[in-house]
């Protein structure tokens, strides 16, 4: 990860102090982080590998989970390391250079998730409401297009941001009560006039949820609209049914993120403890529910990663089988216990 060129605060570092308050726990919190962290992991680079090795899923809704599984991946993985260092070996140094350039990934990061779900809510919409043209207007070039152009969209809104704050000086204390460098909390640290980061990060946080909560709800309500419009039951089951698992995904993505924006901006009177586990859950539980979701969700997928999952274990057994040595007259008897187990 190549850290941000700075001037004067190149040299400095901050103090990640991990969760204040909770010290003590630190060890019993590192489980759960831990727990999530390899569960993410586990199940977005099953989804990975399921949709890159069977061709029938290669189409434009399983690149776009493809897609949320990268973001999924990347997000705890900026996070999740430094955390446990903090937890089990005390690190708690972090350089101010590598501090906004974690804050940088991290959200960078964030708008390309927020940008993938909007995509994948006008997947839904032409799936539904214009089938025929679906694979028209959705191809896996088009998909491709659009994520660089999320990606791209990401690097403008965000890259100001570390840029506003390696002009500031930033103040002596450099006790940095969190896991991680979040941009909110990185303002409070400095010692200046910060009123046009602040604007900035403000304005920013509303145009990127307001524009993308905006289109995201008209293609919901367009859904509806022709939902309501079939006369069948079965039909609208199963028009509804394609859009449970996205409704789902944006339900654990938006809700922890403005729970969490509204206690930083209006919640004084909570322990800081509270925030900080709260940005923490934002960055480590949408990822791990996800692929859980659309496993669930999805019976095309879910039969996908039965199958290979079942061939692993059945390409295990027969490696043991062979590598067996064993006695003539026991072969037979251990190739059936291995069978059988």
């Amino acid at each position: 990860m190549a850290p941000f060129n700075f001037t004067h605060s190149d040299t400095s570092t901050f103090i990640l102090m991990g969760i204040p308050g909770l010290e003590a726990a630190h060890i019993w919190i590192s489980i759960p982080f831990f727990t999530f962290y390899i569960i993410s992991l586990l199940g977005n680079v099953t989804l990975l590998s399921v949709v890159g090795k069977e061709q029938t899923l290669q189409k434009p809704m399983y690149l776009l989970l493809c897609m949320l599984a990268l973001t999924d991946i990347a997000t705890p993985t900026f996070v999740v390391p430094k955390a446990l260092g903090i937890f089990w070996f005390n690190l708690k140094g972090i350089t101010v250079a590598g501090c906004l350039t974690q804050m940088f990934f991290l959200h960078t990061i964030s708008v390309m998730h927020s940008s993938t779900l909007v995509t994948m809510a006008f997947d839904r919409y032409v799936a539904i409401c214009n089938p025929l043209r679906y694979a028209t207007i959705l191809s896996n070039a088009q998909i491709a297009k659009l994520g660089l152009v999320g990606f791209i969209r990401a690097v403008l809104f965000i890259l100001p941001l570390p840029l506003l704050l390696s002009q500031q000086t930033f103040c002596a204390n450099r006790i940095y009560p969190h896991t991680q460098c979040e941009y909110i909390a990185m303002v409070k640290m400095v010692c200046g006039d910060i009123r046009v980061s602040r604007i900035y990060g403000f304005v920013l946080m509303f145009v990127i949820n307001g524009f993308d909560l905006t289109f995201i709800a008209l293609s919901y309500g367009l859904i509806i609209r022709a939902v309501l419009r079939i006369s069948s039951h079965k039909a609208h089951q199963k028009a509804l049914n394609t859009c449970t698992a996205h409704i789902c995904v944006l339900l654990t993505y938006y809700t922890p993120t403005f729970f969490s924006i509204l206690t930083h901006y209006f919640g004084q009177g909570i322990a800081p403890y509270v925030h900080i586990i709260l940005a923490d859950l934002l960055l480590l539980i949408p990822p791990m529910l996800n692929p859980i979701i659309y496993g669930v969700k999805m019976k095309e997928l879910r039969d996908k990663v039965v199958k290979y999952t079942c061939r692993s274990s059945a390409d295990t057994k027969d490696d043991i089988s062979s590598g067996l040595q064993c006695p003539s007259g026991n072969c037979q008897i251990v190739r059936e216990y291995v069978n059988q187990h």
